[in-house]
């Protein structure tokens, strides 16, 4: 009888607990309240389970939990707080609103630590930038800019005054994967890199990963730029714009059908061209920019997207060269739900660039382009409160058009002339977990598999030894090397192929809700490579794929940090520590000529690159004045030692300054809410002067006077620096009209600093004189816009 009742109590008290640990998953979507907007990384904070997450790309978040009572806290930067309080008995679908914090000059009050889970997170070496945060700084020409907004965050500089792209920890131009929408944008820059091609208007996210990179992510060497465009109001329709002095902007956006679809068109041109003409200047440029994006909601567990983007810019000076180039892509996607713990997206994209040029004296017509086909499946599992796991595939197929040739007119002395086109294809599969394994220690842990196959048709060089750079060892350089032969390879037959295990990790530990340490672990593999001797994208650079004689890049990268949040979010401090390694970087022996090069085998060889360095960032969150001051300590090398004991190697084998190599980066990035009506902003950048090789001497050949220089980039461009100023005047900022406006003056570059976007040595013709001449590129630029919505 004792042992009946015995057994009975233990049934009873085992059913108990376990009814009492039953999960159940919370899970929805996250949007604007006025127009339904999703919002990308939203923090979801359950205080009484120590639980948080964060939405996805698409606004989707899923919480496990135990079932029982909650709070549930929502917070974003830009937007007021959610607090609500749910009882969980089963699995339940919600979706919540969020209100845009209006202008205010009265403090926020946090009840609790919203960014404990921002500490808590093993997410490390990623800047996250919201579009309210890039408004408050300072405006270009009176525009706001996505990526002069990524330039002043820590690790992240441009190679020079004009330089287009940029550089992140020491790394190359190329290395950066930057999407738009999940497409590739292989040139960011409209005016020689003055304005991005990314319009603010149509913006909604972005988040730059410079180290401890999603398994998700591949093909690049340096960091991923994630950009997302906005997906159109559902509910109301609205028509967003500005004028400028050289530039103007419109946006449109509304329903489809109300709270079920919707579309934003935004379009960008510029007409200081109009103005040259009417000043009877004969030089001419000018870029226009167009982004689409419709969007359709079928049910709570299917939405479909349709985006898009062109842009273009032209150049054309006088009667010396015009030139041009181009980005385009188109993007279907689909949103699925398989369950309340199950999220899914398919993509199909096809991305394109176009560059070319024309000089004009030499009658030559010059145009290359880079496309590729890219279809990805990826998926986000909720397994527990504890566990969630993202996993999908990738694959991306490329056609490299290095150049076609053509004679201008029927007096080019130029015979028309097809640089052999290349073709390759890149698949990848990836799985990552994300698990927090108590309250102060969580992880992010993945592996990602890549394969490049280099495919023909093509006609391959072979060579002596396996050797297209030779070396000569009575006049001590490299030469293009002679082929022995060529082998033709069939259309889609395999001439090479490279396969990449890439292992991910991430790791923090909580000290308490306020400060956290972290270390990361990331390799990466790079298998297209920008053909280029500059610090920076060119419209005249070529892409070209990895095969036998330019090896892939491999990258191995660590990093350390402290993280600290102070005065409950007021203040931040971010220190991180990292060290990077590249196998295969790929190095030119002297005189290469890259541009319509055949065989550029025939001019590079492959070595290794280093970089390591601090960042800090410090941060004010809230009050009148924010802003952060990031600095960054660093140095970026590489080496190309001989292949054997009688070759010197590049540079003597010895490491050298990286073309991109900045020993100290200082930002300082100010905005000031001194009214309701007006607001202020300010930008002081320091670099250190690019890596330059300077002549160390001349000498008399045949008449002519020859410099002679010295090891390669020893010397410094002079320090780059500059100070940009805003001010934003809104005349009625509490109108109920529909019509809204403000007038944003700008002044770029105030104290007008010459920046060298080179130096040029000559000798003077009267004096006979050695002289350097420094040549700029911007003076002194103020702008003026009236931006208007409704």
């Amino acid at each position: 009888m004792k042992y009946k009742i015995i057994h009975t109590l233990l049934l009873i008290a085992i059913s108990c607990k376990a009814w009492s640990q039953e999960k159940v998953t919370l899970s929805g979507i996250i949007n604007m309240k006025t127009s339904t907007e999703t919002i990308i990384g939203a923090s979801i904070f359950i205080p009484e389970a120590k639980v948080s997450t964060v939405t996805n790309a698409y606004g989707y978040y899923a919480v496990t939990l135990p079932k029982g009572a909650y709070t549930i806290v929502i917070t974003c930067i830009g937007f007021e707080s959610i607090e609500e309080h749910i009882s969980l008995t089963k699995n339940l679908k919600k979706d919540f609103s969020m209100a845009e914090k209006s202008k205010t000059l009265d403090e926020v009050v946090v009840k609790y630590n919203s960014s404990a889970s921002n500490i808590r997170k093993p997410e490390m070496s990623v800047n996250k930038l919201s579009i309210a945060t890039i408004r408050k700084m300072p405006a270009v020409m009176g525009e706001v800019d996505i990526l002069k907004a990524v330039l002043q965050l820590p690790g992240v500089s441009t190679a020079q005054e004009g330089a287009t792209g940029f550089n992140v920890r020491g790394g190359s131009v190329d290395g950066n994967l930057i999407l738009l929408d999940e497409a590739v944008i292989y040139n960011t820059s409209h005016l020689f890199g003055f304005l991005s091609v990314f319009n603010a208007d149509v913006i909604k996210d972005l988040k730059l990963y410079k180290g401890g990179i999603p398994a998700n992510f591949g093909g690049r060497t340096s960091s991923v730029l994630d950009i997302y465009q906005k997906e159109g109001n559902n509910k109301s329709y609205h028509v967003t714009g500005g004028i400028g002095a050289i530039s103007s902007r419109l946006l449109a956006e509304g329903p489809i059908v109300k709270d079920k679809g919707s579309f934003v068109v935004a379009g960008r041109t510029s007409y200081a061209h109009l103005f040259m003409k009417l000043a009877n200047n004969p030089n001419s440029i000018s870029f226009y920019d167009l982004n689409a994006k419709l969007n359709y909601k079928f049910n709570d567990n299917n939405r479909i997207f349709l985006s898009g983007y062109f842009g273009k810019d032209k150049m054309d000076f006088s009667n010396f060269f015009s030139n041009n180039y181009s980005n385009s892509f188109f993007n279907l996607r689909w949103n699925h739900n398989f369950s309340d713990k199950l999220f899914s997206n398919a993509s199909v994209i096809y991305s394109k660039y176009d560059y070319g040029l024309k000089i004009k004296y030499v009658g030559i017509d010059w145009t290359s382009n880079i496309r590729n086909y890219n279809l990805k499946y990826d998926f986000t599992h909720q397994l527990s409160d504890k566990l969630a796991l993202n996993y999908g595939i990738n694959s991306i197929y490329y056609q490299f058009n290095p150049g076609t040739i053509k004679p201008m007119d029927a007096k080019s002395p130029v015979n028309p002339d097809q640089i052999e086109k290349k073709y390759a294809w890149e698949n990848a599969l990836y799985v990552s977990a994300d698990q927090k394994l108590s309250d102060k220690i969580s992880l992010v842990y993945g592996l990602r598999y890549s394969y490049f196959l280099r495919l023909g048709e093509q006609h391959v060089n072979t060579y002596d030894k396996n050797q297209a750079v030779v070396f000569n060892p009575q006049l001590q350089i490299y030469e293009q090397g002679t082929p022995t032969g060529v082998t033709l390879y069939n259309k889609n037959e395999k001439i090479i192929g490279f396969g990449n295990l890439e292992p991910r990790l991430a790791v923090s530990y909580a000290i308490n809700n306020n400060q956290s340490i972290k270390a990361s672990y990331n390799r990466m593999s790079q298998y297209i490579h920008l053909i280029s001797n500059t610090a920076s994208v060119s419209p005249l650079d070529i892409w070209a794929p990895s095969d036998q004689y330019l090896k892939p890049e491999i990258l191995d990268q660590f990093a350390f940090g402290y993280f600290r949040n102070f005065n409950n979010d007021k203040y931040s401090l971010e220190t991180e520590a990292f060290y990077k390694k590249i196998q295969n970087k790929a190095d030119y022996i002297d005189g290469a000529e890259l541009i319509a090069q055949k065989a550029i085998e025939q001019v590079l060889l492959n070595g290794e690159a280093r970089a390591y360095g601090l960042e800090l960032m410090a941060k004010k969150n809230t009050g009148k004045l924010t802003g952060w001051l990031s600095y960054t300590l660093s140095k970026a090398e590489q080496r190309t030692p001989g292949r054997n004991a009688e070759e010197p190697g590049i540079n003597n084998g010895q490491w050298y300054r990286a073309n991109y190599d900045k020993t100290h980066n200082l930002s300082l990035t100010g905005a000031y809410q001194f009214t309701r009506k007006w607001s202020f902003g300010g930008i002081f950048t320091y670099q250190t002067g690019k890596a330059a090789t300077y002549p160390i001497g001349k000498y008399q050949y045949q008449g002519i006077t020859v410099a002679n220089y010295g090891v390669r980039n020893a010397n410094s461009l002079p320090a780059y620096h500059h100070l940009d100023l805003s001010a934003t005047y809104t005349p009625k900022p509490d109108s109920k009209k529909r019509w809204k406006g403000e007038w944003v003056f700008s002044i770029y570059n105030v104290y007008g600093r010459n920046n060298a976007a080179s130096l040029m040595f000559e000798q003077n013709r009267e004096t006979g004189v050695s002289e350097a001449k420094r040549i700029s590129i911007f003076g002194i630029i103020p702008g003026v816009t009236y931006n208007f919505k409704f």
